[in-house]
């Protein structure tokens, strides 16, 4: 069976280190990993705009503080069920259990009222590096959710699947069969949109074009591959990230159109003043006597 030769089995407990009931967890290191990853790139960016480190460094802190209380946030309204007999889970973020959405709407809070406050110049800018460090952080952090095995997928049909062996793994039994490594092609994707939003970057001059870019690529990657997680439904049978997701594509779509469509200030300054100075030449008669220059 085609199926049973392509399959990847993976047994590793979901808990890395266990030290006196403090788990450390695959999915907490990586999501570490990937923070230091999106953070570094982001911060080898912004270098390379002229941003102070003491302003790389503080926006990095806002977009990460912002970014662990919108995952959570997110994560616990999503499964409310899980903690609502047990509210100190709430707090346990070494066991897993965030929002990747939730994550990039609390650090996009944290980084703009950060930027608003310390008055960053160049906000759009900034907007556009810290979409390409996020979404490597993301690459990188789903690898800690394909060794956790934390997001159940449906079974597979195609040569490829995977299932996982350990009793401790929460996709354990989930299903028996083969299942679609559904986080697998996220993170694929989240590599291809990183790479694509890099060429955005570097060719296209117009600061936001990459940010809005950003929205519609991982919304269109996320609202599709929605479709093989078992996920809870909230609407018209759409998953929470569904649902975001769709919000999300209009408005980068039409902020990329605006944006390439509409000249920014300095150039509509500046051909305004074309027209201007050209009208009045236009006026002048031609008989008017050339202007004598002043002399002291």
């Amino acid at each position: 069976m085609i199926n049973a030769i392509l399959t990847i089995e993976i047994g590793i407990d979901p808990t890395l280190v266990d030290i006196a009931g403090l788990e450390i967890t695959w999915h907490g290191v990586f999501t570490a990993l990937g923070v230091i990853a999106g953070v570094t790139v982001a911060a080898w960016l912004a270098r390379r705009m002229g941003y102070s480190e003491d302003m790389i460094y503080n926006a990095a802190l806002a977009l990460v503080i912002g970014g662990i209380i919108g995952a959570r946030t997110l994560y616990v309204i999503e499964n409310w069920g899980d903690f609502e007999n047990d509210i100190g889970q709430i707090f346990s973020l070494n066991a897993g259990g965030i929002s990747i959405y939730g994550a990039l709407i609390g650090g996009a809070i944290g980084g703009l009222t950060y930027g608003y406050f310390a008055k960053v110049p160049n906000v759009t800018r900034a907007l556009d590096i810290g979409a390409i460090g996020a979404t490597m952080g993301m690459a990188i952090g789903r690898f800690g959710d394909i060794i956790n095995g934390e997001h159940f997928a449906e079974s597979t049909g195609l040569p490829w699947g995977i299932i996982y062996t350990n009793a401790n793994s929460p996709a354990f039994g989930h299903p028996l069969a083969p299942q679609h490594p559904a986080v697998g092609y996220e993170l694929i994707g989240d590599l291809l949109i990183f790479l694509a939003l890099v060429v955005i970057y570097t060719r296209v001059p117009r600061a936001g074009v990459t940010f809005f870019a950003w929205l519609f690529l991982y919304g269109f990657l996320r609202f599709w591959v929605s479709f093989l997680r078992l996920d809870d439904e909230i609407l018209l049978g759409l998953t929470t990230a569904q649902v975001i997701a769709l919000a999300a594509m209009p408005i980068g779509i039409g902020g990329v159109i605006y944006l390439l469509r509409t000249p920014p200030a300095e150039e509509r300054a500046e051909r305004d003043w074309e027209r201007r100075t050209s009208r009045e030449e236009k006026a002048k008669p031609d008989d008017a006597p050339a202007e004598e220059p002043q002399t002291e």
